[in-house]
Formats: C-alpha cells, sequence, structure tokens
C-alpha cells in the first residue's frame, strides 16, 4: 500500500494485491489517517464489483462520522450502485475537487 500526503488529503494507492486483502490492510492501519481526508485510488482494479467495494463502508462511515472525507476513484462501478455512505468518482481530479467542496462545506457549517 502507498500512502502519500497532499495538502488537504492523503492518497493511498494498493501494491498489486487482491481488492479483499487490500480493504484488510487499510482497515488494520485506519488509525493512521482516521482524521485526515482520504482518497484511494482504485483505477488499477479494472474489474471491480460492487460487493468488493462494499468492504469500504465501515472505514467510509467512520470517515462521516469524524467529519472528514473518503473518496474511491474508480470508474469500474458506479455511484448508483452503492450507498450513500461510499462515494465513488472516476478520477483523481474529481476526488480532490469532491473534497475541497467538502471542506468548504464543513468551514460554513453546511
Amino acid at each position: 500500500m502507498k500512502i502519500s500526503e497532499k495538502e488537504n488529503y492523503i492518497l493511498i494507492e494498493p501494491i498489486e494485491t487482491p481488492v479483499v486483502d487490500f480493504v484488510s490492510l487499510l482497515t488494520q492501519r485506519h488509525e493512521e489517517f482516521e482524521n485526515n481526508n482520504v482518497a484511494v485510488n482504485l483505477l488499477a482494479y479494472h474489474k471491480l464489483q460492487k460487493e468488493e467495494v462494499m468492504g469500504f463502508l465501515e472505514i467510509a462511515t467512520m470517515h462521516q462520522i469524524n467529519n472528514k472525507s473518503f473518496v474511491l476513484i474508480s470508474n469500474a462501478v458506479t455511484i448508483d450502485e452503492l450507498p450513500e455512505e461510499i462515494v465513488v468518482v472516476p478520477s483523481l481530479r474529481e476526488a480532490e475537487d469532491l473534497i475541497q467542496m467538502d471542506d468548504i462545506q464543513r468551514d460554513l457549517g453546511v
């Protein structure tokens, strides 16, 4: 797992591992980034399934409770297939924009 600190979020990317193993590792190390906005780049998984993405539900929910953004980057699944707690966008740029908009809304108390 590769972790990169950006200006207002942490980018996390898997390193050649099955999605299930990546979700497990992310869950184990969640304390390291639970108080940060997080973007998870899943673009390497071209055949990502809805069931695999559902593994991120617990972490996504924890981030919402902590008032932080948790965004998955994937063009293999759409947001319409997932519960509202899981946010999926098709590109890193859209993830960055979404995190920035979330920060602005939180600052304004919206």
